[in-house]
């Protein structure tokens, strides 16, 4: 992984938090998975149960970015951001 690309990768997570608009649902869990993605690889442990539908989404929409490369979803991560700034 590359050190421009982690540091414009830490940079977007900050930028992140100070978006003028809220970014819809679906753009928000694209946002969470490409981050955890970026920052913690493949997705682990058990999918929550139906009685937490937030966390199922969450943890589904991280599990579809399986395989991908950590350094390859910091980019997306930064080009989203960039996107939505």
């Amino acid at each position: 992984m590359s050190a421009a690309t982690q540091k414009a990768f830490e940079q977007a997570a900050e930028s992140a938090k100070g978006l003028k608009e809220r970014p819809d649902n679906d753009t928000l869990l694209k946002m969470y998975a490409l981050y955890k993605q970026g920052s913690d690889g493949d997705c682990a442990g058990k999918r929550p149960g139906f009685t937490d539908p937030v966390g199922r989404r969450k943890f589904d929409a991280w599990d579809a970015e399986k395989g991908k490369d950590q350094e390859a979803a910091q980019k997306e991560y930064v080009t989203l951001i960039k996107s939505l700034s």
